[in-house]
């Protein structure tokens, strides 16, 4: 057993070192008188060695030299013991400090991250920036000359741009309240609230049920419902492009949201802003006020009265098949219902209003209105010919990841209802895809959003042998903006990409898009007929046309 100094330390104190042998007598007896004595004499007999009975025996002094290192010991090991307890009050007290809910740290780790130590309060600072470019390497514009009913050339630019340029904040308040606060720069003069993207609270009942109040994204789409840093190409598909990202998919209102294990319902009642857009393409029917069509598929309402749209969405999602995270089967359903806003002035001549349905087909720098509707509230001399009251959309959507290996496919309808329309006017568009990843990673699912996520490398790109992640896409895309009175045009494209991630931070996209076809019905020319809606000059322009474009994009997000 090992004794510790201190042991040895206090019974040196208290007598180590002290002889405890036992007292001896030699005990002698006179042989006449049987007398017993303790010393020999004349006529004594030793009887032999005896020990005192009862007796303490007395302790020996230590010597000097052990009583001074004993002391010396002592101290030591007090002074140990001083300097431990020390320790521990410091320890103590640094404890008590970190668990104040004013002490706070920092976490650079997928972004930058501040929160208090007792979890209760955390803000996180977000941001993107997307380069892109176009180049029109064929175009051919053969009806009209090319040119739409303003003169200049319908033909798309070569360029590039700042796409996107975002910064925001997110965090939480006591742990069950989030919020988050988005402003994107390149959205110039847009609505009121200028560049503003998510600027939401939220509250956090439980793990799957939340409620949200402010400006945030409709549940509808899964590849709506996927950040545009996430997604496959460089410009989502026609069909969500058109309606429902283009529309501004960012609205005010309330939302609620379950997200199970596996499955998530998500809805709300949302509203657009009040004001003005910036002019969009070319279009025939702008007001007699001069509203102009806006990049988001509306039109201008500064300087209007009337009410604002609203309307009600749901989305449905899950993975009815889950082997892992990397092979599973993803299904969606969305819904929704729209109220048009539609003001006239007093004399009955339409103010502003109504909705436009317009598209690209996939341009990403030059975005001019390939397809275009026009807006679906027209009238002539003061003739409510044609009047949008409500549109109904309903959308299907389904993915599978299979390791390294992907496809993904949703159908989105949008039917027009209103005074004009009674051949129940249905819109719709489509596309499937599939990517590879030729460097083995896979997909990364959200379950909570029922989205795609972040990639990360399986070794981010050095000059050690790292080459990031790659992969590979390939995807038919199809949109037909031409029913009943509606002549918005129909088209349907072929692309393929090729996407770099040095790191999960950063990607680099290339993206080739072919048209296959682009189709006008340009027999409705002017707003006199009350059967069809005139289509937009710089659609006509483009009928039978020919595109193939490259365009690319350099990301960086945090």
């Amino acid at each position: 057993m090992k004794v510790s100094k201190l042991t040895v330390a206090i019974a040196a104190t208290l007598g180590m070192g002290a002889s405890y042998n036992a007292l001896a007598l030699d005990l002698y007896v006179d042989s006449k008188t049987k007398q017993i004595f303790a010393e020999p004499g004349k006529g004594r007999v030793l009887l032999g060695e005896f020990e005192k009975v009862g007796a303490t025996p007395k302790a020996a002094a230590p010597a000097p030299e052990a009583v001074a290192a004993t002391q010396a010991e002592v101290a030591a090991i007090k002074k140990d013991l001083e300097l431990k307890t020390n320790e521990i009050k410091a320890l103590s007290e640094h404890a008590e400090e970190e668990s104040k809910p004013s002490s706070v740290h920092v976490k650079l780790d997928d972004g930058i991250h501040f929160a208090t130590k007792d979890g209760n309060f955390t803000a996180g600072i977000n941001g993107r920036m997307q380069v892109d470019s176009q180049s029109n390497v064929y175009q051919n514009i053969p009806n009209n000359g090319g040119y739409s009913s303003n003169g200049l050339p319908a033909e798309l630019n070569d360029g590039a741009t700042l796409r996107r340029a975002r910064l925001g904040i997110e965090g939480t308040f006591f742990k069950n309240t989030d919020y988050k606060f988005e402003y994107d720069f390149t959205r110039g003069n847009g609505l009121n609230a200028g560049g503003i993207t998510d600027a939401f609270v939220r509250q956090n009942f439980s793990k799957p049920f939340s409620i949200k109040f402010g400006a945030f994204k409709e549940p509808f789409s899964l590849e709506e419902a996927t950040s545009n840093r996430y997604t496959t190409f460089i410009e989502r598909n026609m069909a969500v492009n058109t309606f429902v990202d283009n529309l501004n998919t960012y609205k005010v209102g309330i939302g609620a949201n379950y997200s199970a294990e596996r499955w998530l319902v998500a809805s709300s009642l949302q509203t657009e802003g009040v004001g003005g857009y910036n002019a969009y393409g070319n279009n025939s029917l702008t007001s007699s006020t001069g509203s102009a069509v806006n990049t988001n598929g509306g039109v201008n309402r500064n300087g209007g009265g009337g009410d604002t749209s609203w309307e009600v969405n749901t989305r449905v999602a899950g993975t009815p098949w889950f082997e892992s995270k990397t092979k599973f089967l993803h299904v969606g359903a969305s819904g929704s219902y729209i109220n048009i806003n539609n003001n006239y002035t007093s004399t009955g001549a339409y103010n502003n209003g109504g909705v436009i349905f317009a598209n690209g087909i996939g341009a990403n720098v030059d975005r001019t209105s390939i397809l275009n509707t026009g807006n679906l509230t027209a009238n002539n001399k003061n003739k409510k010919l044609f009047q949008a009251d409500h549109l109904t959309r309903f959308g299907a959507e389904t993915a599978l990841v299979h390791g390294p290996f992907s496809v993904q496919a949703e159908y989105i309808q949008t039917d027009v209802s209103g005074t004009g329309y009674n051949n129940s006017e249905s819109l719709n568009g489509y596309y499937g895809y599939a990517t590879y990843f030729l460097t083995g990673e896979s997909r990364n699912y959200t379950t909570k959003t029922g989205s795609w996520g972040r990639i990360k490398p399986n070794k981010n790109f050095d000059m050690k042998g790292g080459w990031g992640a790659w992969e590979l896409a390939a995807g038919y895309d199809y949109m037909n903006l031409n029913s009943g009175a509606i002549n918005g045009g129909r088209a349907d494209t072929v692309k393929g990409g090729i996407n770099w991630y040095p790191n999960s931070h950063t990607r680099v996209m290339a993206n080739y898009v072919h048209a296959l076809d682009i189709s006008v019905n340009s027999a409705a020319t002017s707003t006199t007929s009350a059967t069809a809606l005139p289509s937009n000059s710089t659609t006509r322009a483009w009928n039978n046309g020919q595109l193939d474009m490259i365009e690319t994009r350099v990301q960086i997000d945090w």
